[in-house]
């Protein structure tokens, strides 16, 4: 009986780890995000490039936030043993 608490504050742990994730692409878009309005700000005429860009890299580095809650989540709902 005691195994199943230790799985259980085993998957909480790793939850709580693997949504850690989520603070990664919340910094680099907020990044991205700065250097596309400064790029566009010297540069007017750029503004669709830069603007496909930024969505293409946002959207590529929130994959991994996602994965990370995915994974939270598995640890926490997903358990065979419980």
């Amino acid at each position: 009986m005691e195994g199943i608490y230790l799985v259980k504050a085993a998957s909480a742990i790793g939850a709580g780890l693997a949504l850690i994730a989520g603070i990664g692409p919340g910094i680099g878009e907020g990044y991205a995000a700065g250097k596309a309005v400064e790029a566009v700000g010297r540069q007017p005429e750029s503004q669709g490039a830069v603007t496909k860009t930024l969505i293409v890299g946002c959207a590529m580095a929130e994959t991994t936030g996602i994965y990370g809650l995915f994974i939270g989540l598995a640890l926490l709902f997903f358990n065979p043993l419980l």
